[in-house]
């Protein structure tokens, strides 16, 4: 089946006209390779916790070292991709993820932890800029729809992680991490074949003197900027949620239902799962009603079914996680593509910033509240973390940005 994908993507393509489905369905299911392997990190912590005797400010820390290796690099690779693409950088940067699993699976203690965590992030970083920029080359102007199918195979990816991880590292061990390389090398061959259909693209644009198709944004720059803010404090909002749920949700089913860990596990496999549907769902939205109105569904619309979980049962409490998960995911899409048609003329950049914001923000979420439970509960951090999206009132303040015409 993948060869019969990667049959479809030799040829050259066409700069501008036409969705390249096959393109985005390949550099979706590397996103989904690369955001399961990351997930299965969270997965761990339970393990970790245990084996080496962490505190959760430790586990903390775990989490903003990934997140911030995973953030800091991506602005930058993302600007010069920009400037200078680099068709076989993705595969280059599926090797740092494949030496960082290798290194977690034998990783002795918590320096050694710590380091391994720090080269899959760093995969991560030279990942996820390049490939939107792909996504979008290969969009057609369908951008949000591109987009969604992209991240829809990360948020794929971060919901199988934690099941594979249930099933193969729970009950064999740190050592099993190492299965996973399989995952990175599979990723390196797929992000070699779309790396030799990037390089095709560019050099038909050089061979015939054009540039891909952009969008133009006329707002004034100040509104920009203010524009820009607004996504800033919807990325804080949802992903300093999102990083309770990830790292802490399986700790606070096992403390308040006294669920085992492979049960907690598969309860964050159902948010996650949902999570990667809701993307999906947001593409759609957005390139038919238009991002902002997405944007402010998503992360307001999920206040309601957030706030109610600390309130429930066990049902009532995976319910309104699902159903949160699926509301809050169609929000980053939006985020992005929003995002890159203020500035369309620097969307390696952009994606970087906002996908650097995401993990970033993540991690430093996932530190605070690990020193909050240290300092408090874990039932209280749940509480405090489901009044976040509320925050998302604020999108009501930006401006409606549809679909641009573009520059020829």
């Amino acid at each position: 089946m993948i060869s019969k994908v990667l049959s479809k993507i030799k040829g050259h393509p066409h700069v501008a006209e036409g969705t390249a489905y096959a393109v985005l369905c390949t550099i979706g299911t590397c996103h989904l390779l690369n955001d399961m392997i990351q997930s299965v990190i969270p997965a761990l912590y339970p393990l970790l916790k245990d084996k080496y005797g962490f505190t959760f400010a430790q586990i903390g820390i775990i989490t903003l070292v990934f997140q911030l290796t995973s953030s800091v690099l991506q602005p930058f690779v993302g600007r010069y991709a920009d400037r200078h693409p680099q068709p076989y950088s993705l595969a280059a940067g599926m090797c740092f993820t494949l030496i960082g699993l290798v290194a977690l699976a034998f990783a002795p203690d918590f320096l050694p932890i710590l380091l391994s965590v720090a080269l899959i992030g760093c995969g991560s970083s030279v990942f996820h800029p390049e490939a939107s920029r792909v996504a979008q080359l290969a969009s057609g102007g369908k951008k949000s729809l591109a987009q969604s199918i992209f991240q829809v195979g990360g948020n794929g990816g971060s919901a199988i992680g934690p099941l594979l991880a249930a099933l193969i590292v729970i009950p064999y061990g740190q050592h099993a991490v190492g299965w996973f390389a399989l995952a990175a090398l599979l990723a390196s061959m797929l992000l070699t074949r779309i790396g030799y259909w990037y390089k095709l693209l560019l050099t038909q644009i050089k061979t015939f003197h054009h540039k891909p198709v952009t969008g133009v944004c006329t707002l004034p720059k100040k509104t920009v900027d203010h524009a820009l803010a607004i996504l800033v404090l919807m990325i804080f909002s949802k992903y300093f949620f999102n990083a309770c749920m990830t790292s802490y949700f399986t700790f606070y089913l096992m403390e308040k239902f006294s669920l085992t860990v492979q049960q907690s596990q598969y309860c964050l496999f159902a948010y996650l799962a949902a999570f990667a549907i809701g993307t999906l769902l947001g593409g759609f939205l957005g390139d038919r009603y238009g991002r902002k109105y997405v944007i402010l569904f998503s992360i307001l619309g999920a206040a309601p079914f957030t706030l109610a979980m600390p309130y429930l049962d066990l049902g009532g409490t995976i319910t309104m996680a699902v159903i949160t998960g699926l509301i809050i995911a169609s929000a980053f899409s939006a985020i992005v593509v929003y995002a890159t048609d203020l500035k369309p003329d620097k969307v390696g950049m952009i994606a970087g910033i906002f996908f650097g914001l995401m993990f970033g923000l993540g991690g430093i979420g996932s530190a605070f509240f690990g020193w909050l439970a240290d300092h408090t509960s874990i039932e209280f951090v749940f509480r405090v973390s489901t009044w976040l999206p509320l925050l998302g009132i604020i999108a009501v303040f930006l401006p409606d940005v549809r679909p641009m015409q573009t520059a020829k």
